[in-house]
């Protein structure tokens, strides 16, 4: 099991080699959202991605693989876990998608090595938290620590995650809860809780606009957890950046439409640097 030594503590992760290099395309890191291993990504994202390029994923503190560093974090504790897993893994500058908490990281990452990362993007995710959310996400938190039923914790998840759409489709909510219901991710417990806590935390939006990378915003468009408003205030703050949703997905765009997304997300990255 590959594991890397960071701040003395062990993080498990993937490192995909491309099946067809494309030298002038750098690496590009997935990262994680809430109560989800890096696993998550293998069924869709890595085989779409790693044609051209290497693909490296891999578990926050405390999930999966990955040491619990123990204690309460940040999104910027777990930014630093980021920057020294590439440091660790001899990879220069970076490309970079993040789902939910995992764009929360990117945020802070970018914001304190904007060097490493030439192109990021952002799903599902917020620069503040609003009330609503703040109100759902303490719900949560204070769940996980009861130890409730890791099988309940899921079901109150898809609500959120899931279009209505989706939700009906027995086949993808079965395996979604086969999946996450799997007795290795966090859905219950101080580990999960401890995610929660760090996005209600999590603030960069009066920063946001020291980046410069040029930068995608994505989400679906009938996202309850994180709706297109928090996508456009991000991309409304960063000079660089675009905002888009996609029709008929919600939070878990990347299952519910995986060949859109795939398609959206891989012709971004790809897209030729403005010449300075």
């Amino acid at each position: 099991m590959p594991l890397v030594s960071v701040s003395g503590h062990s993080l498990y992760y993937e490192l995909h080699a491309a099946r067809d290099p494309d030298p002038s395309l750098p690496p590009l890191v997935l990262v994680t959202g809430i109560g989800g291993r890096c696993a998550g990504w293998l069924l869709y994202q890595v085989p779409a991605f790693c044609e051209r390029r290497p693909v490296l994923i891999y578990d926050h503190r405390g999930v999966g693989g990955s040491e619990n560093f123990g204690g309460s974090y940040t999104t910027r504790d777990l930014a630093d876990d980021l920057l020294a897993l590439l440091d660790a893994l001899d990879l220069g500058t970076v490309d970079a998608a993040g789902y939910f908490i995992g764009a929360m990281v990117l945020q802070e990452a970018a914001l304190a090595a904007p060097g490493r990362f030439r192109r990021l993007a952002m799903i599902g995710s917020w620069a503040r938290v609003d009330a609503r959310r703040s109100m759902l996400l303490r719900e949560w938190s204070s769940l996980a620590r009861r130890d409730i039923p890791a099988a309940s914790m899921v079901r109150q998840r898809l609500v959120w995650t899931f279009s209505g759409r989706a939700l009906e489709e027995t086949a993808l909510i079965e395996s979604a809860i086969d999946r996450l219901d799997d007795g290795q991710t966090p859905l219950t417990g101080e580990a999960f809780a401890r995610q929660v806590d760090a996005c209600l935390e999590h603030d960069t939006l009066d920063r946001l606009s020291a980046l410069e990378h040029p930068s995608l915003v994505l989400c679906g468009r009938q996202d309850l957890l994180t709706p297109p408003k928090f996508g456009r205030e991000i991309a409304q703050k960063m000079p660089n950046a675009r905002d888009i949703a996609l029709a008929y997905g919600g939070h878990a765009i990347m299952l519910e439409r995986p060949e859109r997304f795939n398609e959206v997300v891989g012709h971004f990255f790809e897209e030729p640097d403005a010449e300075t």
